[in-house]
């Protein structure tokens, strides 16, 4: 089973802080997330600034696209990313037109979704979902659990190339092992460390023990 991609979710306030901490683990993952945090502070810079320095890495920008999906993607894949996502709640039209642009466009899963949109999606070509914790979940108190891995397991049963996100530890990792998972995407668990190069590495070794 392949190894999970390790993405960083970089969701700063500022362009440069993002920069900083993009030079000491951006290195490492495998993926750079503009995060819409970031995306929202700094726009086309950001994902230009992180496309220039990463060339040969995946450049995801967090758009979390909701209409507009034609121009938002042709901005986005302008400004050099390779990944897009859209939120749940927007239309197929609207995942469709971005997709047209950005064949690699990510449905990012809230509560709108639902296992016959899910369908809809499949059917049309859509692949990839994210199947997130907000961080506004999390700080209520919820964890990862049997449900979430149900879910996950349901959706790759689907034939999705499903990644996931929200609250990920190092700790946590292991609660999806056995799972072919796209891609584990981690924010402040990496981005909120004072060596966050280091934490990065600590990911990419536990992925390797638990997949290699």
């Amino acid at each position: 089973m392949t190894k999970p991609k390790l993405q960083i979710a970089l969701d700063q306030n500022s362009l440069a802080e993002a920069v900083a901490i993009a030079h000491k683990a951006g290195p490492i993952v495998d993926i750079v997330e503009v995060g819409t945090i970031l995306a929202l502070q700094a726009g086309q810079t950001a994902i230009e600034t992180l496309s220039t320095m990463f060339p040969n890495k995946i450049i995801v920008a967090d758009a979390k696209c909701a209409d507009a999906g034609k121009t938002v993607a042709q901005n986005a894949k302008h400004a050099g990313a390779d990944y897009l996502t859209v939120i749940d709640s927007a239309t197929l039209a609207t995942m469709l037109a971005a997709k047209a642009v950005m064949p690699n466009i990510q449905v990012e899963l809230y509560s709108a979704w639902t296992y016959d949109l899910a369908r809809q999606w499949i059917k049309n070509g859509i692949d990839q979902v994210i199947y997130h914790q907000s961080r506004d979940a999390l700080l209520a108190g919820e964890t990862w659990g049997n449900r979430d891995l149900t879910v996950v397991e349901n959706l790759i049963d689907m034939g999705f190339r499903v990644s996931v996100t929200g609250g990920l530890t190092v700790e946590t990792i292991p609660l999806f092992a056995g799972l072919p998972i796209e891609t584990m995407i981690a924010g402040r668990a990496i981005t909120g460390q004072n060596n966050p190069g280091k934490v990065a590495e600590e990911f990419q070794t536990v992925l390797t023990q638990e997949w290699g």
